[in-house]
């Protein structure tokens, strides 16, 4: 009750996630494929800064309602089932969330950018499923040894950008008024019970809602992408959602702390929940299993899906990593890369890349992020997610 709401403890890339879909293809239906593939996802997604036009651009009341609904307002479109909600946190739709108190500039931000992947480490990729940690879970989330599936790692794009910086200008001229101190004005906050608070609570939440939306707008252009690139029908791609996970995010949770159960506002930055079994957040075929997690390395080497634990609750806030981290900034990776052929050197290593812009391929080379399966490892062993598959990279599609 007397806590504080930090938008920089959200981040910019507001409700950025993963979402991993299984085919019932394997890897001998599409190794002869692969360019076809590549031109056909680099076509249907646009990527890259300030992409825009995947679908018409929507008029502000059609904006609206994205920040309402979420994930809904995609499938009522076209993009998807209604039976991805249950498979997605949240079920696609962050409760509380208000446009009104979404700024116009970020709804013009957004307006063209619905089912765009952006830059950064914003990725698309083909990946095989390679070893099978725990067979009898991939078993039930359709999961089988050189079986294709496909990421997709994206968040609110400009207009959560937007909605992030409007709340740092807004807090940092009301912190005074609340005698808060911070060292850095990315640091600014706010009470959550204050005007203030309540008003970036709701934005940051139809923010995530855009997000949610454009994820699944983008897996439904990667579906016809797949079948235009194969000649193949719905029936034999069989897409079907194993899980989308956020992170950069606030939720309001209840946690056990120091023997009492509290109400807390629980800041994700950089970081994926990992409910444990049995949390009543989950929907009932997960519940028994806990939460996907869906831990994305770099794009030379593999991708891992995980579940959350009691472990995670105990310790974490139900809470793990969200990625591999990095560990060259982007300007040292760029000087490193200077004069080297990444696409070549990925294609010696089995992986085809197509990218909007070759200097930002240069900032996410392999050997700027730590070895995935070392990091994963460590989370493993404490006991806050358990391996489930690792997924080895085919087709990585970057901005």
């Amino acid at each position: 009750d007397d806590g504080v709401v930090s938008p920089g403890g959200v981040g910019y890339d507001i409700n950025c996630g993963v979402r991993l879909v299984r085919t019932r293809l394997f890897f001998e239906d599409v190794k002869h494929r692969i360019g076809d593939l590549v031109r056909a996802l680099f076509a249907a997604i646009p990527c890259g800064v300030g992409a825009k036009g995947a679908i018409a651009k929507l008029s502000a009341k059609d904006v609206g309602r994205v920040l309402e609904r979420g994930a809904r307002w995609a499938i009522d479109e076209g993009y998807g089932e209604p039976g991805d909600l249950e498979r997605t946190e949240e079920k696609g739709r962050l409760a509380g969330a208000d446009p009104a108190l979404v700024s116009d500039l970020a709804i013009e931000r957004g307006a063209a950018q619905l089912g765009t992947l952006g830059s950064g480490n914003h990725f698309l990729e083909i990946d095989v499923v390679g070893e099978i940690h725990r067979p009898e879970v991939a078993a039930r989330f359709g999961l089988e040894p050189g079986s294709v599936v496909f990421l997709v790692h994206s968040g609110s794009r400009g207009l959560g950008y937007q909605v992030c910086d409007d709340a740092l200008e807004t807090m940092g001229r009301a912190m005074d008024r609340y005698s808060i101190r911070v060292p850095d004005r990315q640091l600014a906050c706010a009470p959550i019970d204050s005007a203030e608070g309540r008003a970036y609570l709701a934005a940051m939440a139809a923010a995530a809602n855009f997000a949610w939306a454009n994820r699944q707008v983008m897996a439904g252009l990667a579906e016809q992408a797949f079948a235009a690139a194969l000649g193949v029908g719905p029936a034999t791609l069989r897409f079907a959602l194993v899980y989308d996970v956020c992170h950069n995010v606030a939720k309001i949770e209840e946690h056990v702390v120091d023997g009492r159960r509290r109400r807390l506002c629980v800041h994700r930055k950089g970081a994926t929940r990992a409910f444990g079994p049995g949390h009543p957040d989950l929907p009932p075929h997960l519940r028994p299993l806990g939460q996907p997690v869906i831990i994305p390395g770099d794009m030379g080497r593999y991708s891992f899906l995980l579940l959350g634990t009691a472990g995670a609750m105990e310790q974490t806030f139900g809470t793990t990593c969200h990625g591999a981290g990095r560990v060259m900034s982007r300007a040292q990776a760029k000087k490193v890369g200077r004069g080297l052929d990444l696409v070549r050197d990925l294609a010696g290593r089995g992986v085809t890349v197509r990218a909007q812009s070759l200097r930002g391929l240069a900032e996410e080379m392999p050997w700027a992020y730590k070895d995935v399966a070392d990091v994963v490892d460590v989370v493993d062993r404490a006991g806050i997610a358990r391996r489930i598959a690792r997924l080895k990279p085919l087709v990585v599609v970057k901005g």
